[in-house]
């Protein structure tokens, strides 16, 4: 009889069941001790920052209670067990990645699995249809020789980043956080320094699982990564607990940051010790919600799934938790735009927050979380646009009626006055029939008439020029469309404008 391989390293219930860790050849299994379940109010007592201020929460309103009708992803037939997602919406798509294991990637162990689908309701499948795609298994001799789990994908520039728990086979303290490329999000390096956060061995607890689970945003320039982390100094007693970093480098070897009681610091590498833990959880997702100007952490909990909420700076908890109901049995995974901040509702964009879940909710018969569903809600009745600077934010990429009868773009912190609805069309990711008020606040930037004079050169693109400066388009049919004719010039001239936002779809 073929004995099943287990998944290692990721299943940490602090409940009833037991956390699944094994090698790759039997099924072994470590417990963290006791029954005690992860918090549901942020951080513990005792982790706030020096001066916090510790304003009331407000509390947040929610309705649009939503879930799927059953498992929207799974592996192939041998695939015994589907956990710990990161969900990216990517234009009309949905993309996740996910643990799991196949038969047929060499070495048994976990495999970071890719689909897509057309909504987070699913069938998610492989990119034009059939059992999902194993695009990351262990790399032997590694750090991650065996283990690829916990996958927290985010795309920035154009280029994908993937950070993901390896480990080579040993379970004790043997977890490292590990970081490869794509520029597709399906083939992908391994950075060459391998693993980017290891074990702090601050200390010694029954739970030896190490330093793993990731959860990366990218905001204002910089990286932030949030993990687990059982030797941690501010971890709990059964290891249980969220540590954040963060660098302007996304191989988090140089101008590294860490979050402790006085805020983010300089340190000298990403071992620092571990003196500041943001949320009692294993497994959480992270993401910036733009309307709330605050980080959202989805982690499980008695009840569900509770979003707890820190504003940028972690020194305060400005919002009460929110809790989405929900059967679960391993982390949740947001559903994020590809820099890992919240989707913008599209019918009230300053008005609601969608916060979306995908994520196991039974264990399977490898004893092993399975069953990948979705759960959702809206938060509403926020001012998501209430200052100009989250106004820019909340509406980038979308377009509305200008006073003037014509079109207003929000794009790169400007706003773009555009006198041709069709090329407004080509260039937003959105556009509203109605015009939010907080958009009469702000200034316009620049405007794009018809037959507006643009460029074009053949190592870098095409771009409007106006009054000076240059807006490059992603996509050359805007120019068509607003009856402009592209100049021919060289590299160096194209570099000599200066620079405005990129209209369309961005990296």
């Amino acid at each position: 009889m073929e004995v099943v391989r287990q998944h290692a390293h990721s299943a940490y219930r602090t409940g009833g069941m037991a956390c699944a860790v094994a090698a790759t050849a039997i099924l072994a299994v470590a417990c963290t001790p006791g029954n005690a379940r992860p918090q549901a109010e942020g951080a513990r007592d005792g982790v706030a920052a020096v001066g916090e201020v510790r304003a009331e929460p407000v509390e947040l309103a929610v309705d649009r209670h939503r879930q799927s009708d059953g498992v929207v992803a799974e592996g192939g037939a041998d695939a015994v067990y589907n956990y710990g997602p990161t969900v990216m919406t990517e234009g009309g798509t949905v993309r996740m990645w996910w643990c799991s294991q196949y038969g047929s990637a060499d070495p048994p162990g976990d495999d970071i699995l890719h689909a897509e689908a057309d909504s987070v309701e699913g069938p998610f499948t492989a990119p034009g249809g059939g059992i999902p795609d194993s695009v990351l298994s262990g790399d032997p001799g590694s750090f991650d020789g065996v283990h690829t789990c916990d996958p927290s994908v985010i795309r920035v520039d154009g280029t994908y980043y993937l950070y993901y728990t390896g480990a080579a086979g040993s379970h004790d303290h043997g977890n490292a956080i590990g970081l490869a490329t794509s520029t597709d999000g399906r083939t992908w390096t391994r950075a060459a320094g391998n693993p980017v956060v290891r074990p702090a061995h601050d200390t010694t607890r029954d739970n030896t699982y190490g330093a793993g689970q990731p959860a990366a945003v990218y905001l204002d320039g910089w990286f932030y990564l949030m993990f687990t982390d059982t030797t941690g100094r501010a971890a709990g007693w059964n290891g249980a607990g969220q540590f954040v970093i963060r660098a302007k480098d996304p191989t988090f070897s140089t101008g590294v940051e860490a979050l402790g009681p006085d805020g983010f610091t300089s340190v000298a590498g990403t071992g620092t010790p571990r003196t500041r833990s943001v949320v009692d959880a294993f497994s959480a997702d992270l993401m910036w919600v733009d309307a709330l100007d605050a980080f959202a952490i989805a982690h499980q909990t008695d009840r569900g799934t509770t979003i707890t909420f820190w504003n940028r700076d972690f020194t305060a908890t400005p919002y009460r938790p929110v809790l989405l109901p929900a059967p679960w049995e391993e982390g949740p995974g947001l559903v994020r735009e590809p820099d890992g901040h919240a989707p913008v509702s599209t019918d009230d964009p300053c008005g609601r927050v969608p916060v979306d879940v995908i994520h196991a909710t039974r264990i399977g018969e490898a004893g092993a979380p399975t069953a990948l569903r979705h759960f959702g809600l809206d938060i509403h009745g926020v001012d998501g646009c209430a200052t100009t600077g989250r106004a820019l934010a909340v509406l980038d990429g979308f377009a509305m009626p200008s006073p003037q009868r014509t079109m207003d773009l929000v794009t790169g912190g400007k706003l773009l006055r555009i006198e041709r609805r069709s090329v407004a069309e080509t260039i937003a990711h959105t556009v509203l029939d109605e015009r939010p008020a907080a958009v009469d606040r702000i200034s316009v930037a620049a405007r794009l008439r018809a037959g507006a004079p643009a460029v074009r050169a053949l190592g870098e693109g095409t771009g409007f020029v106006l009054d000076g400066t240059l807006w490059p388009v992603t996509d050359a049919e805007a120019v068509s469309r607003n009856d402009s004719h592209a100049r021919a010039v060289t590299d160096a001239e194209w570099r000599a404008y200066r620079l405005g936002p990129t209209l369309g779809a961005r990296g």
